[in-house]
């Protein structure tokens, strides 16, 4: 049994609103990802995945993220609706954030315009939007990022895979 949805107040989305399959669209916001005070990501023009019970997950250009603070992991998901994901670590000296960003080098074509951007789990990164703190999804599985102006509940933790 999933949790009720909660109604949004003026100037929120509820991730219940969204749909299945997901949306792809552009976004003007100010997207910043951090990893131990290093910005790794900075952009204006990212685009974000919107798919019902979950947080937005944000895609940005390579050209926005320090491309030198990622290396490549063997990790692997698949996604049904974008395809085969690859994984990297973000590195910052002799700290290592593992399988903390991924990007699909070949999208389902639904998706193409996600090919090789990359996106970044809130969960172990300092992630924000205009300038405020975003909080991961609970889980490692998908990697939402909630803001004030996203309600729930949220796919993800303990005891909602049958959502």
């Amino acid at each position: 049994m999933t949790m009720p949805r909660v109604e949004p107040g003026p100037g929120q989305e509820s991730v219940w609103d969204y749909p299945r399959p997901p949306r792809l669209e552009p976004t003007p916001r100010h997207l910043v990802v951090a990893y131990l005070g290093e910005v790794v990501a900075n952009s204006r023009r990212a685009q974000r995945v919107l798919e019902t019970s979950q947080p937005p997950a944000y895609y940005f250009h390579p050209a926005d993220v320090r491309m030198d603070l990622l290396r490549p992991s063997s990790h692997r998901t698949f996604c049904e609706w974008k395809g085969m994901a690859s994984y990297y670590d973000v590195v910052v000296g002799d700290e290592i954030a593992t399988d903390a960003v991924w990007s699909y080098p070949s999208p389902h074509p639904r998706f193409a315009a996600l090919q090789d951007c990359l996106a970044f789990y809130a969960q172990v990164l300092d992630c924000s939007v205009d300038g405020e703190a975003v909080v991961g999804n609970e889980g490692t599985f998908y990697g939402g990022w909630i803001t004030q102006d996203i309600v729930g509940p949220f796919k993800g933790g303990m005891g909602t895979a049958h959502w």
